[in-house]
């Protein structure tokens, strides 16, 4: 019989790659753009991408490797996880409102 949870922890680290490689995937997009218009709303808009594919792959590092570790040191972990995605929308924000 096979063991459903390496089954699934495989499925779960392909679907995490899925995720990472549509945000850099939006991230080139967005860097094309601003290079054939450089305005400040495709700039804003590039670095937000940019800032939240790095909470993605931040995000899939700390789940990996952060699972077994001290208490304080997960948190300090979901900090760092979660600066770049403020960052990020925070720079598509502003992209948006502009």
């Amino acid at each position: 019989m096979v063991d459903v949870v390496p089954v699934a922890r495989g499925v779960l680290v392909l679907m995490r790659f899925v995720v990472f490689g549509l945000t850099l995937g939006i991230t080139l997009i967005s860097f094309q753009a601003y290079q054939k218009r450089q305005t400040a709303r495709l700039q804003y808009a590039f670095l937000g991408f940019a800032f939240i594919s790095m909470g993605v792959a931040i995000s899939s590092v700390i789940t990996q490797f952060g699972a077994n570790t001290d208490p304080l040191i997960n948190l300090f972990f979901q900090l760092s996880e979660t600066i770049p995605f403020i960052i990020g929308f925070s720079m598509l924000y502003v992209s948006l409102y502009r």
